[in-house]
């Protein structure tokens, strides 16, 4: 049976559409590309490394160069500007954090908007930090914190790396909790911190576990509490902030992949699966693991979520206690 001649021109447009449809989505993929992932933290640290590592299990995965580049600068916002305005072809990606994408915009006026600009893949990975005084001090406890905070008002001092950083954000939301006026000191860096720590210049800093392990078990310092939800592996017998009194504290570093935000869907969503793969593979897991990261790979939408809380989160901190950029 012959079909009617316009019948016969619409069946063969729908399958030269259908066709070309397919083709289409085949060639979104940056295939054959070199994929660049943007850092905004100098080389060598936590974040760096790590994405280092998941870089190197994508290459092999893709067959495909994949590498990163350091933009550090202006807590990482320098990075996530760069990548909110480049090319949305999956070929650039960025390593976002809590820092420009929850905090800073709540600080400062962007040329951009970080939960609009910036589209998410999935989440990377995250840990909690340690809260830990010197051994002179004389407390083992966050209660023992909190009333000796409480009995020297605007005395006490923690340390951070820097405004809006995790150690900062940690510290005002625990002094919103707990009602204790606490006096904020940021350093340059981890190491300055840590070095007036131990000589009891200050009374706190939130340091990352791998900072203060070793002074951890010198008995140089006294870890008193961690600022996740769960206690995280090597610091199992440390009580959480949020069960010590806090319920659903919660100041963590996270880690997570984003891209252009007018990125095409089904390139975001070929991404997701190759980051989810990396990330839950035995020997990526078990490697991170071992940095004292915590792999958490997520759907885009629960990354979208999750980011949202967050910027909720500490915008209501920021404007509570007056968080200012000096």
């Amino acid at each position: 049976m012959k079909l009617p001649l316009v019948t016969s021109f619409v069946v063969s447009c729908l399958v030269f559409v259908a066709s070309h449809s397919r083709l289409v989505v085949a060639q979104e993929f940056p295939k054959d590309q070199t994929i660049t992932i943007i850092v905004g933290f100098v080389a060598g640290g936590a974040s760096d490394t790590s994405t280092r590592l998941i870089a190197r299990e994508l290459a092999n995965n893709l067959g495909q160069p994949v590498v990163v580049e350091n933009k550090p600068g202006a807590g990482s916002m320098l990075a996530s500007q760069y990548v909110a305005n480049a090319k949305a072809d999956g070929t650039v990606l960025l390593l976002g954090s809590v820092g420009p994408m929850a905090v800073i915009p709540h600080l400062m006026k962007l040329s951009f908007d970080p939960l609009r600009d910036l589209a998410p893949i999935t989440m990377g990975v995250s840990f909690a930090n340690v809260l830990v005084v010197p051994a002179s001090l004389n407390i083992t406890t966050l209660a023992e914190f909190v009333a000796l905070a409480k009995k020297n008002p605007g005395k006490l001092a923690y340390a951070s790396t820097g405004i809006g950083s995790s150690a900062h954000l940690a510290g005002e939301l625990f002094g919103q909790r707990a009602g204790v006026d606490l006096v904020h000191v940021p350093y340059k860096g981890g190491s300055a911190a840590m070095i007036d720590l131990l000589g009891s210049r200050i009374e706190a800093y939130y340091s990352t576990p791998s900072s203060a392990a070793a002074h951890i078990q010198s008995k140089k310092l006294i870890a008193i509490a961690t600022t996740g939800l769960t206690r995280p592996e090597g610091l199992a017998s440390l009580p959480t902030i949020a069960e010590s009194g806090y319920p659903d504290f919660n100041a963590t570093n996270w880690y997570a992949y984003v891209a252009p935000g007018k990125t095409p869907t089904a390139i975001l969503d070929r991404w997701n699966t190759e980051f989810v793969k990396v990330l839950t593979t035995p020997s990526v897991r078990d490697a991170l693991l071992a940095m004292g990261l915590i792999p958490d790979p997520m759907t885009r939408q629960g990354l979208a979520d999750y980011m949202a809380k967050e910027s909720a989160t500490w915008k209501s901190v920021i404007q509570e206690r007056n968080i200012k950029i000096e």
